[in-house]
């Protein structure tokens, strides 16, 4: 390859008439520009300091404990089996080899005791819906803890105690004992739009108060769950669980929820449950403690459009059904596999997806319209909406026949009444048993299970009697409860709370 060499003097003539030109053509540009009609928008960042003043006092940080087990070590002080370090490896039913008699005897010797002790479990956020202390957050933000603790920006901090949890829709309501809070302004997600700008508020990493700002990248994203998602950019970590999402009015227009990512952090892409949906879920938590849906006992697909096609449907639309629960209600409105359920109660089904929410949301027992295609028509069926059964993380909904348990008590216990069969097992004539132990029951030891059959020198006879022997107890001093756990029984003691 050669190159051709340029003396000083004609090198400078062509810079000359380059920059010549260059000069001309950006005039041009500029007139061109001149002459654009003063319609064309300019864009600008918002200024986000006024939403931000007007709601993240009402954006709360909840932390949480739950109890673990603790084994004493087989080093221990306490410690006089020297084979309890092989205990410690190999479960508690090991015996040495060689040793006649002892297999037996080891296998029916009762396991070591396990204590439990108190340690955090993770944070949260969550945002205040009421002057009188209801606050909104995930499910799993609060699910299998013994404890719960809100603090408000001002940094005062409130014990608080679940109202009700939802886990299909991973919404939690609670509630601490405050008034004349700020509540935030419940918004319209029905009316959110690709590209608006919204806002996150929470505490990422345990960093409360923490705001991050994006826009909406989707409406109505179906990841498989029960619920569509707004998908957005906004900057969500695990922490912002439970938070608000807030549009520029101030509104909370849905709760941050999950993240979809590859490290743990941040990518780019963050899912927030409708508030439309999460009041639904809510107005039934306050009023039951639980969450009641209506199912019609089919199992569907999607509709493709060549499915459409061939089937005369205008459109690849509906809920294709697969299968039918014999003796379901869908069962007994004559619908058949096969068909194309294309309207529910009014309610047009666009994709497979939107049947289970609508489903959902209808109230077992109504009698609804199901319109149907089936050899290229439709057809209109009346069913009877049954109840969904619950999930096993619903344990509010509990078996028909299942004692009621009493409200949370001075102990920070809620129990109940115990059945004849643990009672003749036992060999006692009372009692009651709990079924759920906070603070300061569960801080001083007591777990879901334990029988309670002695307060002080009091007999417990049953739940009534139990709750004024407990409401009579003075909150100066401990009161000792003689507990029954595994066929063995201790004292334990709690004093009261206030």
């Amino acid at each position: 390859m050669s190159f051709t060499y340029l003396g000083q003097n004609k090198f400078k003539r062509i810079l000359a008439a380059a920059s010549a030109s260059l000069l001309v053509a950006c005039s041009a540009v500029g007139a061109a520009s001149s002459e654009q009609p003063a319609s064309v928008p300019t864009l600008s960042v918002p200024d986000f300091t006024q939403v931000v003043a007007q709601t993240e006092g009402s954006v709360v940080n909840i932390r949480t404990t739950e109890a673990v087990p603790v084994r004493s070590s087989p080093m221990g002080p306490n410690s006089n089996d020297p084979y309890e370090m092989f205990r410690w490896f190999f479960g508690p039913d090991f015996m040495p080899p060689g040793m006649p008699g002892q297999r037996d005897r080891g296998r029916n010797a009762p396991a070591p005791e396990q204590k439990e002790r108190t340690v955090p479990r993770g944070v949260g956020s969550g945002f205040i819906i009421s002057d009188d202390g209801y606050i909104l957050t995930n499910n799993h933000v609060v699910a299998r803890s013994n404890g719960i603790f809100v603090t408000l920006t001002s940094g005062k901090e409130y014990k608080a105690k679940i109202i009700g949890t939802d886990p299909r829709t991973d919404v939690a309501l609670i509630k601490i004992d405050a008034k004349d809070l700020t509540p935030l302004t419940i918004g319209d997600s029905t009316q959110l739009k690709k590209g608006q700008w919204v806002l996150a508020i929470g505490s990422p990493f345990g960093l409360d108060s923490t705001v991050t700002s994006g826009i909406v990248s989707a409406i109505n994203r179906d990841t498989g769950d029960y619920l569509p998602f707004i998908q957005t950019d906004v900057a969500v970590n695990p922490g912002n669980s439970g938070g608000p999402l807030i549009n520029l009015a101030g509104q909370v227009v849905g709760v941050n929820s999950q993240i979809i990512s590859q490290s743990g952090g941040f990518m780019g892409i963050s899912l927030a449950i409708p508030i439309d949906e999460v009041m639904r879920v809510v107005e039934q938590l306050k009023a039951h403690g639980k969450v009641t849906r209506g199912r019609i006992g089919v199992q569907i697909g999607p509709v493709s459009d060549d499915v459409a096609k061939a089937i005369g449907l205008d459109g690849a639309k509906g809920a294709m059904v697969s299968n039918v629960e014999q003796g379901g209600p869908a069962a007994e409105s004559g619908i058949r596999s096969g068909d194309v359920i294309i309207k529910f109660d009014g309610k047009d089904i666009k994709h497979m997806t939107d049947l289970p929410r609508i489903v959902g949301a209808t109230k077992p027992g109504h009698r609804v319209d199901m319109e149907v295609w089936r050899k290229g028509k439709a057809v209109t069926l009346k069913v009877k909406v049954g109840e969904m059964p619950a999930t096993d993380e619903e344990a509010a909904v509990a078996e028909p026949n299942a004692p009621k348990a009493t409200p949370v008590d001075a102990l920070g216990l809620k129990v109940t009444e115990v059945d004849g069969d643990t009672r003749s097992k036992l060999d006692i004539k009372g009692g009651v048993q709990v079924v759920e132990a906070q603070e300061p029951a569960s801080t001083a030891g007591l777990i879901e299970g334990d029988i309670i059959v002695t307060i002080n020198d009091v007999d417990i006879t049953g739940p009534d009697q139990y709750a004024k022997v407990v409401a009579g107890l003075s909150k100066s001093r401990a009161a000792a409860l003689l507990v029954m756990r595994d066929d063995q029984s201790q004292w334990i003691t709690i004093t009261p709370g206030k």
